[in-house]
């Protein structure tokens, strides 16, 4: 959940001095778009994953920081549950084998933590929310000892003033509070990371938030929470409300959420974070010593450390990322919307799927977001969570068609075509595009994977505790197995 911060109070001169150093920081974050050099010569891909870990039952072990010890590999960090980690994979260049060599490092990481992780009675899950959480984990006693996860809750429950409410409607019903931003915890993500140049960012973003729904459809993992069956992608929703700052009457008032979509296509990449400044107020206002007009003017690069930390409390699910690699500034899209698993090669597909589809359609002469309202977009991406791979959306020139067709007739040949634009060897891209087109064709992803295991697994015990104990177990044989989720074998 972004970068490290310390123990602290902050008081109301600190939020002034904040407002005024973040849009000084915004100011100069525009002059740097027009005067300083963004380009690269290859573009870089990059992987973060947040992981559960689980004990040899299959429940949440609440060892993160004993699991990161064993691990002793600086790519795994801590996450906002105890019952969390993630680790951070090394970029690559996707030309060539870059998406092959992305996936053997992930695979050797996954690899050797898991067996280092063992050796407390840890095991390393990846799935968009664990099975077998149950209301006494979402206690304040499983957030992290990291201080920003404490401070993070104490700033969004300050700002809401009231506790955090959780209402989800699915195939059954959930109605639940908590005290502190621990159901987050639960949302276990991928995050895709894609190196764009200033130019090309807002088509590279508008593409992005166009195919949300695809994307949620096709990858949906996480149908289960609290023992009650929900969404096919449950985190989206679970996610929306866990970091909601807003009361009722705010909501009302049409006050934007923490957890934002956005609310309209883009024309640069300074529109995301003018947005960030102008709507959203601090929750961690922590002013640096930096002077960023100073700093652009002696030639060397601003941190713009007020700027990407208030960019770090705001949810969107395609991101605008500001860095520094190298001595020089670059931009990514953080893609955020995405479960964790099932397998590393089902997130690879996963990330092929991303990369190629937003290249391509990015780079149209006739944009697909020129055709598409906002609007659309947004609400094709909660029907997709909601509905999984057997929903219908809405597409340009096509009407409302399932998203299976869609993706076999149309956007499996752009994500090609997408991939080879950027250089991606024919086997590579074939090898993980195949895993979406047989996810298609056989309707599997994770998330019906583990409807149909614990249908089940119920008919099996008749106890609903102990089917999601079984099938979480049967999940992570299948998970390490490493196999892709659409060849897992199903009993229902």
């Amino acid at each position: 959940m972004g970068q490290d911060v310390e123990a602290r109070e902050f008081s109301r001169e600190d939020r002034t001095l904040y407002r005024v150093k973040v849009r000084r920081c915004l100011d100069v974050f525009a002059r740097m778009l027009s005067e300083r050099d963004f380009s690269f010569e290859h573009t870089h891909v990059g992987i973060e994953i947040e992981f559960n870990l689980v004990d040899e039952h299959g429940d949440p072990a609440l060892t993160n920081a004993e699991a990161l010890d064993a691990i002793a590999d600086p790519d795994f960090q801590t996450e906002l549950g105890l019952f969390n980690v993630e680790i951070n994979v090394a970029p690559a260049r996707i030309e060539g084998a870059g998406l092959d060599t992305l996936q053997a490092a992930l695979r050797d990481d996954l690899n050797s933590a898991q067996e280092k992780a063992a050796g407390i009675g840890s095991h390393l899950l990846m799935i968009g929310i664990l099975p077998t959480l149950q209301e006494g984990h979402f206690s304040r006693d499983a957030i992290s000892a990291n201080p920003r996860y404490h401070l993070l809750s104490e700033q969004i429950l300050a700002a809401r003033g009231e506790d955090i409410e959780i209402v989800i409607d699915g195939v059954d019903r959930l109605d639940t509070t908590a005290d502190t931003i621990i159901p987050e915890a639960a949302c276990t993500s991928t995050q895709l990371h894609l190196q764009v140049e200033p130019d090309d960012f807002a088509p590279m973003w508008n593409a992005a938030q166009a195919i949300a729904g695809v994307q949620v459809a096709i990858g949906a993992n996480s149908p289960f929470l609290l023992g009650r069956q929900l969404w096919h992608e449950t985190r989206i929703a679970l996610f929306e409300q866990a970091t909601d700052t807003r009361s009722e009457e705010l909501k009302t008032q049409g006050v934007r959420p923490r957890v934002f979509f956005g609310e309209r296509w883009i024309t640069s990449v300074f529109d995301l974070f003018e947005e960030n400044v102008r709507y959203f107020p601090a929750l961690l206002p922590i002013v640096d010593e930096e002077d960023p007009v100073v700093e652009l003017e002696e030639g060397r690069i601003p941190t713009l450390s007020e700027l990407r930390l208030h960019n770090g409390t705001v949810y969107r699910w395609n991101r605008p990322i500001y860095d520094i690699a190298n001595g020089r500034p670059h931009l990514r899209i953080e893609n955020r919307l995405l479960p964790a698993g099932p397998t590393v090669a089902d997130t690879m597909a996963n990330a092929a799927l991303f990369y190629g589809l937003v290249r391509v359609l990015g780079t149209s002469d006739r944009p697909v977001w020129s055709q598409l309202s906002f609007r659309a977009a947004e609400d094709n991406f909660h029907q997709a969570a909601r509905a999984g791979i057997d929903t219908e959306i809405y597409w340009p020139g096509v009407g409302a068609v399932s998203v299976r067709e869609l993706v076999l007739r149309r956007l499996l040949p752009l994500a090609h075509t997408g991939l080879e634009q950027m250089g991606v060897d024919t086997a590579v891209r074939d090898r993980l595009l195949g895993i979406i087109e047989q996810r298609c064709i056989t309707g599997r992803n994770g998330a019906t994977w583990l409807i149909d295991e614990l249908g089940h697994q119920l008919g099996s015990t008749g106890d609903r505790s102990a089917a999601m104990r079984a099938t979480t177990q049967a999940y992570e044989a299948h998970m390490h197995g490493g196999d892709p989720v659409h060849t897992w074998p199903t009993r229902a």
